[in-house]
């Protein structure tokens, strides 16, 4: 209702995202309201992983009724890994905004435990360029405002896999890279196509840099 009413919001290749079977989805992060557009849109239901903090109040009682995933960003977070395999193992989909935190979505780079879950579970990666969330100076805590265009953009899944005799750090690190610029590419190709630029800014307040909770 969200993302027909009161932000509408164009799907383009939703019939990309594979009906049955697990599916990590890999989506840029430029605001607030990507993670919950990307639950909202998806065409079938998504476990995201979403940060701890999140998951306090009315709110994460509504995510943990919601089947997200709680994930502490500070440090390597094996039960939050652990449950999101599970799922996969299940045949369910599960997103992932690889990047981190919220920023420009221009994925300059990504995190390991993606590609971790990929190389772990066999599941393809479908890339997801979210537009639209945020404009250039504008905090990535804010929403869009009312009636604002957004556009979401799956693209086709790619298979990540560690090759015979790699070392598994070594196969980790190349399944990232590959995966940062496969997302990065998708990226720069949904802003062509849509005419949605990305903010030039990152959004982060003097006192968040401050304090790192950018990081």
């Amino acid at each position: 209702m969200l993302f027909r009413g009161l932000w509408p919001t164009r799907v383009h290749g939703g019939d990309l995202v594979p009906r049955q079977g697990a599916v990590l989805l890999a989506s840029n992060h430029i605001g607030f309201l990507d993670g919950p557009m990307l639950v909202g849109v998806a065409p079938r239901f998504v476990h995201c992983l979403v940060k701890r903090e999140m998951f306090r109040g009315p709110i994460g009682a509504v995510l943990r009724s919601a089947g997200q995933i709680p994930v502490d960003r500070g440090r390597g977070d094996r039960a939050a890994l652990g449950r999101a395999l599970d799922l996969l193992a299940a045949g369910e989909a599960v997103g992932v905004f690889p990047e981190g935190t919220r920023g420009r979505g221009d994925v300059g780079e990504v995190r390991q435990g993606i590609a971790w879950l990929a190389l772990r579970s066999g599941a393809p990666v479908v890339p997801v360029a979210c537009l639209g969330t945020r404009r250039t100076g504008e905090s990535t805590h804010g929403l869009p405002g009312v009636r604002r265009r957004l556009d979401v953009v799956f693209g086709e899944p790619v298979e990540l896999t560690a090759p015979a005799g790699v070392p598994g750090r070594v196969a980790l690190a190349e399944a990232s890279r590959t995966l940062r610029d496969t997302m990065a590419a998708h990226v720069r190709q949904a802003q062509e196509d849509t005419g949605q630029p990305l903010p030039e800014d990152h959004g982060w307040p003097p006192d968040e840099i401050a304090r790192g909770e950018h990081l």
